[in-house]
């Protein structure tokens, strides 16, 4: 099971490391610094944090299998919805009610949240 979910998990985080480094050779290459938040927000969170979890699931066997899916698509999940609704909030290219866009930004953040505490208790549960 950890194997499985190892690569996901480095195969999701390849994606966020790629948009990432686009955004932030579009904004030097504009000279437009605007997105610095979603950009940071994207490799640090979306590359760095769901690569770890990856290699973390590579070298450590987990006691409760279930909970490595679980966690893996909380992490995601969180990492999709906070990037994505921090572009949502500042741009709003969809032209949604703020109502909406707070909602899905609140919501990705707080699923993101949730996976960070999911692996602070998925540490203790090594084999």
């Amino acid at each position: 099971m950890e194997q499985k979910w190892s690569l996901r998990l480095i195969r999701f985080a390849a994606i966020f490391g790629l948009i990432g480094a686009f955004l932030g050779s579009h904004m030097a290459g504009q000279m437009d610094y605007a997105l610095k938040p979603i950009h940071t927000h994207i490799l640090l969170v979306g590359w760095l944090s769901v690569f770890a979890w990856g290699i973390f699931y590579k070298v450590y066997t987990i006691k409760y299998k279930k909970l490595v899916a679980v966690h893996s698509i909380l992490g995601m999940a969180g990492a999709l919805g906070l990037t994505s609704g921090m572009w949502m909030y500042n741009l709003n290219p969809f032209e949604l009610s703020e109502a909406a866009v707070t909602v899905w930004f609140v919501v990705g953040g707080s699923l993101l949240l949730l996976a960070f505490l999911l692996f602070v208790v998925m540490t203790f549960m090594v084999e």
